[in-house]
């Protein structure tokens, strides 16, 4: 079996490369209402998950405050150089608020090709953004409670309570064979035919990171894992993950087998075949380059796992 040391850390999946200085000491009504009074402010207005772009279509498209059309929920996500950067989050179903030079586009289509600024902006409008625009009200009492710290807070103004943008724990799974020259990928129900990619599933109540990857990976693929190693983490607002990326090496190749509910196939890659697939030579489909899944498996496929 192949020794399974300290292997280096992977790059960092393209929505944790970068961002702005999200400037959390600025996070009140005052500095909000400033922030859109300042035609140097630059503002990305978010529908949904889809952005605008520029004119070639690899970065992001930022306007003024005063071509923001109403109504928009409007929230502070920091500053890049002196400038404050705003977003203005309308409905996913919402008609374009405004002509974007490049289209536009939605986070996992575009974020793995966005610089690292744009894209740690993007993923932080969109988590923001649906924040805004689908949490109106007190999940408490039901009343509709009030917008503070510059987007990043509700107080609800019945019943006191304060509340916050939530973030669900996810974790996903690159899983390797014992000798370390096979993957174990799955595909679910839902997805298109050859369509693979790792392992992943919420954190149940009560439970660690350690314990979900370990019931995750059993109950979808039948497998046991040992060396089980944290590699990255990523936000995906879909609707509000922070996905906690490992890898982990399968305890016999032989058990694996899907759940034939969630997930409908595994099968064991070799490199060669993950190259081509990557290569566009194979009639398997991976990953997206914006997911963290697209990095476990790069980084794999690069050796990173040994």
């Amino acid at each position: 079996m192949t020794a399974h040391p300290h292997p280096p850390r992977p790059a960092q999946p393209p929505l944790a490369r970068g961002g702005i200085d999200r400037a959390a000491q600025e996070r009140s009504d005052e500095s909000l209402a400033a922030a859109r009074a300042d035609a140097d402010t630059r503002v990305l207005i978010v529908c949904g998950d889809r952005a605008p772009l520029g004119a070639g279509g690899d970065a992001l498209h930022f306007v003024s405050p005063a071509d923001v059309p109403e109504p928009a929920h409007w929230g502070f996500l920091g500053r890049i150089d002196a400038a404050a950067v705003l977003c203005a989050a309308f409905p996913a179903d919402a008609d374009a608020p405004i002509e974007a030079p490049g289209g536009w586009a939605g986070l996992r289509a575009v974020g793995g090709d966005l610089d690292p600024a744009h894209a740690g902006v993007l993923v932080q409008a969109v988590a923001l953004g649906r924040w805004l625009v689908d949490a109106p009200h007190c999940p408490a009492c039901g009343a509709p409670a009030d917008v503070r710290d510059a987007g990043w807070s509700r107080r609800c103004p019945a019943c006191g309570r304060e509340h916050f943008p939530r973030t669900d724990p996810a974790v996903i799974v690159a899983v390797g064979s014992e000798d370390g020259s096979r993957l174990l990928l799955g595909s679910n129900a839902l997805w298109g035919q050859n369509r693979y990619s790792c392992f992943a599933g919420f954190v149940e109540a009560g439970e660690s990171l350690e314990g979900a990857v370990q019931r995750e990976i059993a109950e979808e693929s039948g497998i046991r894992v040992t060396h089980l190693q944290y590699r990255v983490s990523q936000a995906w607002p879909y609707p509000r993950s922070l996905m906690v990326g490992f890898w982990a090496v399968a305890s016999r190749d032989d058990d694996a087998r899907p759940d034939g509910e969630e997930i409908v196939s595994v099968r064991w890659f070799s490199r060669d075949e993950l190259q081509a697939a990557f290569d566009g030579r194979s009639e398997v489909v991976l990953p997206g380059a914006a997911s963290i899944a697209h990095t476990l498996i790069r980084d794999w496929l690069d050796g990173n796992d040994r």
